[in-house]
C-alpha cells in the first residue's frame, strides 16, 4: 500500500526530493558531460555510479516512448562484467518494489534487475531475452532495512551483448506469487506402472515431496465424469488430494465435463449426459460439480481453485454449451460457479481459456461472460511459447485483463522442454526441436529460465494481480503400459524430472517470490 504520508528520499550525489503522490519514486537517467560517439554518455552521473568496466555501461536515446526518451544500456564491443546502481536513502522500512521496462539481446552469463538493501541482502529478477524492439516490464521486490538501498542493472556478458532500461521507478510494497504449482493428474497412472521419481540428489522420493520440497505449493487435478479406465475420476481425485494436503500442498480442482480430454477442439459430452436436454445438462454440471467439491470437503481436502472447463475457448458441452450459443454456455458455467459456492464456500471459480497471447479472443470471450453475469474470481490462461506469441505479448493480456476485468490472473498451463524430443507433442508441430522459442534453447538450462521469466512476467502484473503459475505435468514419465486416454508420452522431455526420474534445474523456480 502506498502511504498517504509525504516523505523524502535522499539521492547519493543529489539533493533530497519529495516522493511524487502517486506513492513512486522515478528514477531518471540524465546524461551530461562529454558523450561518446551516438550520442551516449557514461551513466556514472546524476546519482548512478559504475562499478567494474565502466565502458560497458551508457546512458543513450531510445527509452521505451520512443527516440525522445532515455535508456541505461549495457553494452561493449569485448567481453565485460559490469553493474550501474543507484544508493537511496531516508526510506522508511519496508517492503519496495523496483520496476523498469527491460530489453536484452540475450545470452548473457547473467543479466538482472537489483534491489539490495543497506546489509547487502539482494533480491535479482533476470531479464528476459526479447525480440527486436520489445520491451518487458519487470519487477524485483526486497525489504528495506536501516532506511536504505541500492537499485541497480548487473551484467555479465560476451562480446556484443546487450541489455536495455527504461522508466525505473521504487515503490512502496512487495511482490510475489501466491500459486507455484503442478498439475499432477496423471502421476497415479505412471506410478503404478513403475514411475520413479528422484530429488536432485538422486535419492529416491514421491514426486509430490520432491516437487514441494523444491517449493511447489498447489496441485492442480482434472477431473472426468466417467473415465474410461478409472483414472481422473472422482475418486482418484479425492485419493490425490488427499496426499497433497497431508504435504500441506493446495489443491485446484480441473473440471473437464467430459469422460476424456476437453481443450478448444474437443468439448465432448459425457456419455451418460450425450442425450440430455439442455435443462437437464444444468442440473448435471450443478450436481457433479457439487459432488466432487462436497466430497472434497468432507474429507477435509477443500480446494482454493475450482476450474469450471478446461480451455473453453469454443465452449463446453457442445453444443449446447458452445460459443456460438453464449446464453446457453453462460447458463452451463453459472450453474458449475453457483455448485462451487454451495458446496466450497470460499473457493475461488477461475475461469480457463488456452489463448495466453490472444488479447482480443481474451476479450471478446470475457466480455460476453461478464455482460451475461457469469460468476467468476479468477482469469485462468495457458501459454505455451513454442504454440503462441512472446512474453511481450502474453504480458499485454495479462496487464490488460487484470485490469479491465478487476481480477486476479493465472497462468494455469506452461511447460517447456529440457530435451529437444521429436518436436511433436499431441498431434503439434513444434518448428525447431533444439530452441522452441528464440533464446530459449531445449536443455535444462533453457527450460529453468523459460519458467522463471514465465513467472517474472506474472509477478509483474499491476496492482499485484499476477496470482501465479501452474506447470503443467511435471513429474511425467513415458513407463511401459502408459498408454490410453492419459497417455502423453510426447510429453516426457517437457516434465521437470529428467533422465533416471532426477528432479531439474527448473522445479527451483518454484520458490520464485
Amino acid at each position: 500500500m502506498v502511504t498517504a504520508q509525504p516523505w523524502r528520499v535522499t539521492h547519493a550525489g543529489a539533493p533530497s526530493s519529495p516522493l511524487p503522490a502517486s506513492g513512486a519514486l522515478p528514477l531518471a537517467l540524465s546524461p551530461s558531460g562529454a558523450g561518446s560517439a551516438g550520442g551516449a554518455a557514461p551513466a556514472d552521473r546524476s546519482g548512478w555510479s559504475v562499478t567494474g568496466d565502466r565502458g560497458a555501461s551508457l546512458v543513450e536515446q531510445g527509452g521505451r516512448d520512443g527516440s525522445d526518451g532515455l535508456r541505461l544500456t549495457h553494452w561493449s564491443p569485448s567481453a565485460y562484467r559490469v553493474e550501474t546502481s543507484r544508493h537511496l536513502s531516508g526510506l522508511p522500512d519496508g517492503p519496495y518494489t523496483l520496476t523498469a521496462w527491460a530489453r536484452s539481446g540475450g545470452g548473457q552469463r547473467a543479466v538482472h534487475l537489483v534491489l539490495r538493501d543497506h546489509a547487502g541482502v539482494e533480491q535479482r529478477t533476470d531479464l528476459p531475452p526479447t525480440p527486436a524492439g520489445e520491451w518487458i516490464r519487470v519487477v524485483v521486490s526486497a525489504e528495506v532495512t536501516g532506511g536504505r538501498c541500492t537499485v541497480g542493472l548487473g551484467s555479465d556478458a560476451g562480446a556484443g551483448q546487450w541489455a536495455h532500461l527504461s522508466d525505473i521507478t521504487l515503490t512502496p510494497g512487495g511482490t510475489g506469487l501466491a500459486v507455484k504449482g503442478g498439475d499432477l493428474s496423471s502421476l497415479p497412472r505412471i506410478e503404478e506402472r513403475g514411475a520413479v521419481h528422484r530429488y536432485a540428489d538422486g535419492t529416491r522420493g514421491d514426486a509430490l515431496a520432491v516437487l514441494g520440497a523444491a517449493g511447489m505449493n498447489l496441485v492442480r487435478l482434472k477431473v472426468w465424469v466417467n473415465p474410461a479406465d478409472g483414472y481422473d475420476g472422482t475418486a482418484r481425485v479425492l485419493a490425490m488430494a488427499r496426499r497433497a494436503a497431508a504435504l500441506g500442498l493446495g489443491i485446484l480442482v480441473d473440471f473437464h465435463y467430459s469422460d476424456t480430454w476437453a481443450d478448444p477442439r474437443n468439448q465432448v459430452k459425457p456419455g451418460a449426459w450425450a442425450a440430455r436436454s439442455y435443462r437437464r445438462l444444468l442440473e448435471e454440471v450443478h450436481a457433479h460439480t457439487y459432488g466432487v467439491l462436497s466430497a472434497l470437503a468432507a474429507q477435509g481436502t477443500p480446494p482454493c481453485i475450482v476450474q469450471i472447463g478446461n480451455e473453453i475457448d469454443a465452449g463446453l458441452l457442445w453444443e449446447d454449451g458452445s460459443t456460438s450459443r453464449w446464453e446457453g454456455l453462460a447458463g452451463l458455467l453459472t450453474a458449475g460457479a453457483r455448485a462451487v459456492e454451495a458446496a466450497s464456500p470460499g473457493t475461488r471459480v477461475a475461469l480457463h481459456l488456452a489463448c495466453g497471447t490472444d488479447n482480443a479472443a481474451t476479450r471478446r470471450w470475457f466480455d460476453q461472460a461478464v455482460a451475461r453475469r457469469v460468476p467468476f474470481d479468477v482469469v485462468a490462461l495457458s501459454y505455451y511459447g513454442y504454440w503462441q506469441d512472446g512474453l511481450a505479448a502474453l504480458q499485454t493480456n495479462l496487464d490488460d485483463v487484470a485490469a479491465r476485468y478487476g481480477r486476479p490472473v493465472l497462468v494455469v498451463e506452461t511447460g517447456y522442454p529440457h530435451a529437444p524430443g521429436d518436436g511433436r507433442f499431441l498431434g503439434h508441430p513444434v518448428a525447431d526441436p533444439a530452441e522452441p522459442v528464440a533464446g530459449y534453447p531445449a536443455t535444462p538450462a533453457g527450460q529453468a529460465a523459460h519458467l522463471r521469466d514465465v513467472m517474472s512476467v506474472v509477478e509483474a502484473v499491476p496492482g499485484g494481480r499476477g496470482l501465479g503459475v501452474v506447470y503443467w505435468e511435471p513429474a511425467w514419465t513415458a513407463v511401459a503400459g502408459s498408454a490410453g486416454p492419459a497417455s502423453l508420452d510426447g510429453w516426457e522431455h517437457q516434465a521437470l524430472f529428467g533422465p533416471g526420474g532426477r528432479l531439474l534445474e527448473a522445479a527451483r523456480w518454484f520458490r520464485h517470490r
